[in-house]
């Protein structure tokens, strides 16, 4: 069995991939987030094996989502997802905990690197 996963991203599209790849690779999605304020919410309820978590979104960033959901579980597992402009980001979510990144537009193998990396 895969991990259970939580994937958080403002645009539909990229949930949508992201479901493609993680399912395909035998993982179960067990919830969506379009925000940082609904993952917070999902990830207390859901109590997932990973978030995969996108930089930039509205009403609460991945970033301090992260910061957030490290602080309530120090060893909630988590990899950002980030546009190739949004790179001066990630230092600050390693520094938060962030396991590893993918940068958009990403590549199947580059995705389950991410994962094999998160210590899953």
């Amino acid at each position: 069995m895969g991990l259970k996963i939580l994937i958080v991203d403002d645009a539909p599209f990229m949930r949508f991939l992201l479901r493609q790849i993680l399912e395909e690779a035998g993982h179960q999605i067990v919830g969506e987030a379009e925000n940082g304020k609904e993952a917070l919410e999902m990830y207390e309820k859901l109590q997932p094996d990973l978030v995969t978590l996108d930089v930039v979104m509205p009403e609460m960033t991945g970033i301090e989502a992260l910061k957030k959901i490290r602080a309530r579980s120090p060893k909630a597992r988590c990899v950002m997802v980030t546009a190739i402009d949004q790179r001066d980001h990630l230092l600050e979510a390693m520094q938060a905990g962030a396991l590893d990144y993918v940068v958009k537009p990403f590549e199947k193998e580059r995705v389950l690197k991410a994962l094999s990396r998160s210590g899953c």
